[in-house]
């Protein structure tokens, strides 16, 4: 006799066994660093920029899941997208027909970006990498890509190759002949084009790792050098796309950049259905597919699933109508400004820089006596400590939901779902500046739970 299946009651009766089953069956150290940190929360449901806990308390998502969920959590519009994909039974990946619906999605991105003609699938941004440094180097007929140093651009072989951090590549070499540059060196990028084997330069408008910005005019430039060497520019716009940073892509917040190839994910999922995109140029892709005999020779097996594609078309209707890009603008001008205005009152608040609703918050070294002393006992331990010393506390005793920028970086970034607006500016500022009062105290919980991230830093040496 077969039985049903139940969710519900599958997760009622086993749900609690959420920490252990991960630690037998999956990475383990993922619940042994959420224990250490104290973010082994159980989260019971999630709505918009919200969490709530079983006790019914509820806590504020400043990470968005690393931007995936633009919309915040279960958007009616895009829950009903799916709903209806799935009720109308499409004949979905036959494999040997061409469905509506990704076509109408398209057409639809290309609409914000009307240089690009054609439009790859997939189902993530590390895939949307692997695509553009594919089709760069079939297109120019040369091997190498440039990337930036200190960037992040997936962890796929393809993708790891122009990851710019050292502790996601060490144990997995060899990997494929690229070459970093400095972010905003125009004359480093000169060098490496004159060696004539440099198919792309692959860059992200703004950094995730540190929220670093291309500097002024950089991308224009960059551009016109690898125009004149016959590259390609590739704008990796995974997570800062989709309005992340008060305009639909962060490129266009400089005049004259229209890049070759664009990389979108994330956002475009309305938190559901993973999928990846890339955006070029048509003569890009009649270069990949340039016969009936090359028709398949780059694709997905789950690429433009219907389900995908509903949702991506769906976050897009959202976005034009509840007028996302603009809120994301003035949100971030809002939140930025209130963040900026404590950088004068607290010395270990260094800088506080970003676009849009992606903004990092830099910690620096202090002046006084007492608190250098205390930062740095901190840095010899492990750069980074006093950072993480700001967001366990944000989550313990204010329930804010945030993450260090990146391994080593003394770096808090925020990019909260795309519809939060003042309500939550001011719970996150309110609490981030009792935690600055507490940290410059002289003494306080911070302090001492830093003496505890030393310990456990030093142990794992």
């Amino acid at each position: 006799m077969t039985t049903e299946f139940d969710l519900g009651r599958l997760l009622a009766e086993r749900g609690a066994e959420r920490y252990e089953l991960h630690t037998k069956y999956l990475n383990h150290q993922l619940p042994r660093m959420l224990h250490t940190i104290g973010f082994d929360k159980v989260y019971e449901r999630a709505e918009g920029a919200y969490f709530w806990d079983a006790d019914g308390n509820d806590y504020l998502d400043m990470l968005a899941g690393f931007g995936v969920m633009g919309l915040g959590r279960h958007h009616p519009v895009v829950r009903k997208a799916l709903h209806d994909v799935l009720d109308a039974g499409l004949a979905d990946l036959t494999r040997f027909d061409c469905q509506p619906l990704p076509g109408l999605l398209a057409e639809k991105l290309l609409a914000y970006s009307p240089h690009l003609d054609r439009v790859f699938f997939g189902n993530s941004g590390t895939e949307a990498v692997e695509t553009a440094l594919k089709f760069a180097r079939r297109a120019t007929g040369k091997p190498r890509v440039l990337y930036c140093e200190h960037a992040f651009h997936g962890l796929t072989t393809g993708s790891l190759s122009v990851n710019g951090e050292d502790g996601f590549r060490d144990g997995f070499a060899p990997l494929l002949p690229d070459t970093a540059v400095p972010l905003g060196d125009l004359d480093a990028l000169a060098r490496e084009l004159k060696k004539g084997d440099v198919a792309a330069l692959i860059v992200e408008p703004i950094q995730g790792k540190g929220v670093h910005e291309t500097p002024p005019g950089y991308l224009r430039a960059a551009q016109e050098l690898l125009h004149k060497h016959k590259a390609l520019l590739i704008a990796d716009e995974v997570q800062t796309g989709l309005g992340r940073t008060g305009d639909f892509y962060a490129y266009q917040h400089e005049d004259g950049v229209e890049p070759d190839l664009v990389c979108v994910a994330k956002a475009l999922s309305g938190g559901y259905v993973p999928v990846g995109a890339t955006l070029g140029k048509d003569w890009i892709f009649k270069k990949v597919y340039s016969s009936i005999d090359r028709v398949l020779v780059h694709s997905a097996s789950f690429g433009s699933n219907a389900q995908a594609m509903a949702a991506g078309l769906a976050v897009l209707s959202v976005m034009e109508n509840e007028q996302i890009v603009a809120n994301a603008r003035a949100t971030g001008e809002l939140l930025k400004s209130r963040l900026a205005a404590l950088v004068e009152k607290y010395e270990l608040l260094a800088d506080v820089r970003g676009r849009g609703l992606m903004v990092g918050i830099e910690f620096g070294r202090p002046k006084s006596l007492g608190l250098r002393s205390r930062w740095t006992m901190l840095q010899a331990a492990r750069k980074g400590l006093f950072a993480q010393m700001v967001v366990v506390p944000l989550l313990q005793r204010h329930r804010i939901l945030t993450q260090v920028s990146g391994d080593h970086l003394e770096v808090i970034k925020l990019i909260p779902p795309l519809t939060v607006g003042e309500r939550e500016v001011d719970r996150f500022v309110d609490a981030f500046t009792e935690i600055m009062d507490d940290a410059h105290g002289g003494g306080g919980l911070m302090w001492d739970f830093g003496k505890t991230l030393v310990k456990q830093a030093v142990a794992n040496r």
